[in-house]
């Protein structure tokens, strides 16, 4: 089953119309790939966290939406020093943590209901040949498959970690790999099911 990840609060953002908290996601993130000064980035840095502040959130929400992708921001991070110095490689971790915590905001004050229905008012006016519903869905499946594919790594790993295997990189990708696949199957045929048309 796919984690709803939606935490509830009273607060302006979660009541902001999905829609336009999928908007201004795509215009953030598309000016804080185009700044190129540090103190542009840090601006955007502190209005994410204001943001969370705004939707009555603390700093653990914040970590929870980097924490996984920690290893990759250190590989990032370790690469981009040796290729390219420190200076600059500090400043695109900083950039895509921006990216990561702008988008796990959204995706905490937004229920999957609502994803889809704001995704569908802004395909609208889209042509006749677009399958706005199919997209809908897709885009909102994707973004909740994540959360269910870490929880489901976690099981993995608590039950190979009882066998003395949790270090054994085969030993937890292949359960995963299988788990992952089936409940993609699982969640196919239920739309199916639901949406014979889609």
């Amino acid at each position: 089953m796919i984690s709803e990840g939606y935490v509830k609060r009273d607060s302006v953002i979660h009541s902001a119309a999905p829609s336009l908290k999928i908007i201004s996601l795509a215009v953030f993130c598309t000016a804080v790939f185009l700044l190129t000064s540090w103190q542009w980035v840090a601006l955007a840095g502190g209005m994410t966290l204001v943001a969370y502040k705004v939707a009555r959130l603390n700093l653990s929400h914040a970590y929870q939406g980097l924490k996984p992708t920690l290893a990759i921001l250190a590989a990032i991070f370790i690469f981009q020093t040796i290729f390219v110095g420190l200076p600059l490689a500090a400043f695109i971790l900083l950039r895509f943590s921006c990216l990561i915590l702008a988008a796990h905001l959204v995706t905490i004050t937004t229920r999957s209901s609502e994803f889809v229905e704001g995704i569908l008012s802004l395909l609208r006016y889209a042509p006749g040949w677009v399958p706005a519903g199919k997209i809908a869905l897709a885009i909102s499946l994707s973004l909740r498959f994540i959360p269910m594919v870490r929880s489901v790594f976690a099981e993995v790993r608590m039950a190979q970690r009882a066998r003395g295997l949790d270090k054994n990189l085969l030993a937890l990708l292949n359960p995963l790999i299988v788990r992952t696949l089936k409940s993609g199957d699982q969640i196919s045929d239920a739309v199916r099911a639901r949406s014979p048309d889609l």
